[in-house]
């Protein structure tokens, strides 16, 4: 299945959702201009049409491989992850003193979607790499960063998050990984981590692995835990790589999908000899994790969009190739393309609505981070407050449109010929990493409501008002959010839990559709077929899924009680 970017799209949310032009109204974002931008989605298009896509099927096929060498890739992907490395895309929105371009984040989000949209599998070794990029960038010291940040902004380094053990979960305060201080200044790591998202791979002669660990003395739970640079190979006096700094991967999870992309059992220390170096201040890493995990959860909410975007261009392709039966009222019974049946344009407008959805709600948070970097508070509360709707309500998205575009290719999409499963196995572990969908309905309700003493989603719900006029769905749903924020923030901590999820998607479905409802704006009476899809999606999304929204009311309002109506013995019954 050919995969063609969606640069117009892309363009479109770019100017009228992240305000791009206004970025590059700043001295920090100078460089954004009208033929950078158009250049850049035109380069990465390229490269994610040509040579990251025909690898997708390749990948899930054959899978990384743990040999007695490390673990090895499949065919083509180390080369198309040095073509990226050369073509400079890794540092599109990195610092420009470690050799980034500085652009707006909002740009590298259109980057990292297009690459995703062609491979998610090998993209998920660049969108790691920046999170260890922030930490370094806001906690690192400076011989750290003269050491490893250029090349962890070039990508020549990739870098990793090892923050959860096996008994731990996502409880990361419950982690064992030990750090002792050592004569020469750094400390020796022993422990193991699990789930570690290209902990090793022949992509790179070196990866820069960031270590959740505990130093002796530490405080039990987060306040005990202090974070460590640890590569696999340790520098020569020349800053090259040299000595192996016993690190190894143990073992490779079997997953449902994402073959390509090597989870892997990541073991520290086994000879007492594995060096780290401490990153910000001892017992402070939960505040450099979560420099890490912020843009990381924006970049998972942003897989929902290219799994919606590759599973929607797959069941189009299908749904205007596949011809059985008469449209329901034609003249004639003569078969026609599956495309001219009323369930299947539901289904296929379902698909363009929510992905567009997706992709407006994430774009809009890229651009209140670049706005939060120029100095705007507002903006920061705002990308805060939008985190958990972004990651949770984006990749829920990724998990229905995958699932949509199997049942648009009838029994064809359950057979891995067409290639439409494996959008649905790659999609569903992007509601679980980094902080689960449950997780980040948690941290809505139990941090998000009460930011800026309330003050965030308050100031969200009065720009979504200023303008409903004309959307009666969007008033009614706008509405409904309003009571159930008010309730919520006097709720107790197990009604307000019990109602996060439903809350969390009644809020990003309002968010979504406001964005929708000014691009409806836009879009009307517009020339042109892709402006027609843009008003006829929006319209959609307003019209039908805002209500399917509303219906949540009753069980964002409802309290814990019948969750616990039985003991946990009873649910085995």
């Amino acid at each position: 299945m050919s995969f063609t970017p969606p640069a117009a799209e892309q363009r479109f949310v770019l100017d009228h959702i992240a305000g791009i032009a206004e970025l590059a109204e700043s001295e920090r974002f100078a460089e954004a201009s009208s033929d950078m931008v158009d250049a850049i989605l035109e380069g990465i298009g390229q490269l994610a049409a040509n040579e990251w896509a025909p690898l997708n099927r390749v990948g899930d096929a054959i899978g990384a491989k743990l040999t007695e060498e490390g673990v090895v890739m499949p065919p083509g992907f180390a080369e198309a992850y040095r073509a990226y490395v050369e073509g400079g895309w890794n540092a599109i929105a990195a610092p420009a003193e470690y050799g980034g371009q500085g652009l707006p984040f909002a740009l590298a989000i259109a980057v990292l979607e297009s690459l995703g949209s062609a491979n998610m599998a090998l993209s998920l070794c660049p969108m790691l790499s920046v999170g260890a990029i922030e930490a370094l960038t806001h906690h690192g010291s400076d011989e750290l960063k003269r050491l490893y940040l250029a090349k962890l902004v070039s990508g020549e380094w990739p870098g990793t998050m090892n923050l959860t053990e096996p008994q731990a979960g996502s409880d990361v305060g419950a982690l064992k990984t030990r750090a002792q201080p050592a004569d020469d200044g750094g400390w020796r790591i022993t422990g193991q981590k699990i789930f570690i998202t290209f902990g090793e791979h022949d992509m790179a002669d070196n990866i820069v692995h960031l270590v959740l660990a505990r130093t002796p003395g530490a405080p039990e739970g987060t306040k005990g835990i202090s974070l460590f640079l640890v590569p696999r190979y340790r520098l020569d006096a020349d800053g090259a790589p040299a000595e192996a700094n016993d690190v190894r991967c143990v073992s490779l999870e079997e997953k449902l999908g994402i073959h390509a992309s090597p989870t892997c059992v990541m073991s520290y220390g086994d000879e007492g000899d594995c060096h780290g170096w401490l990153i910000g201040e001892e017992n402070g890493g939960m505040r450099a994790m979560f420099t890490m995990m912020n843009n990381a959860r924006l970049n998972v909410g942003l897989q929902g969009v290219q799994i919606g975007e590759r599973a929607t261009q797959q069941a189009v392709a299908f749904a205007r190739e596949r011809i059985q039966s008469a449209r329901a009222g034609a003249e004639t019974r003569d078969p026609v393309a599956i495309i001219e049946h009323p369930d299947v344009r539901r289904m296929l407008l379902r698909m363009k609505a929510l992905t567009m959805a997706a992709r407006a709600l994430v774009y809009y948070a890229a651009g209140q981070v670049d706005r939060a970097t120029l100095g705007d508070a507002d903006a920061k509360a705002r990308v805060e407050l939008l985190t958990p709707l972004a990651k949770g309500y984006g990749t829920d998205i990724g998990c229905e449109v995958a699932s949509l575009g199997i049942q648009v290719h009838g029994g064809m999409g359950y057979v891995e010929e067409t290639g439409a499963a494996q959008h649905f196995r790659d999609a569903r572990i992007a509601p679980i990493y980094e902080g689960t969908n449950g997780i980040q309905a948690a941290d809505l309700v139990g941090r998000k409501l009460g930011l800026a003493g309330g003050e965030a989603v308050r100031s969200l719900l009065a720009d979504i008002a200023a303008d409903a006029d004309g959307e009666p769905t969007l008033a009614v749903l706008h509405a409904d959010c309003s009571v159930v924020a008010e309730r919520l923030a006097g709720a107790g901590a197990e009604d307000r839990l019990a109602a996060s999820y439903p809350f969390l998607t009644m809020l990003a479905t309002l968010t979504c559709g406001w964005l929708l409802a000014n691009q409806a704006r836009l879009a009307e009476g517009g020339d042109g077929e892709f402006l027609r899809m843009k008003h006829a999606a929006c319209r959609f999304y307003l019209d039908q899924l805002l209500p399917e929204a509303s219906g949540l009311n009753a069980a964002a309002t409802a309290d814990a009680d019948i969750l616990y109506a039985v003991d946990g013995a009873a649910f085995a019954a």
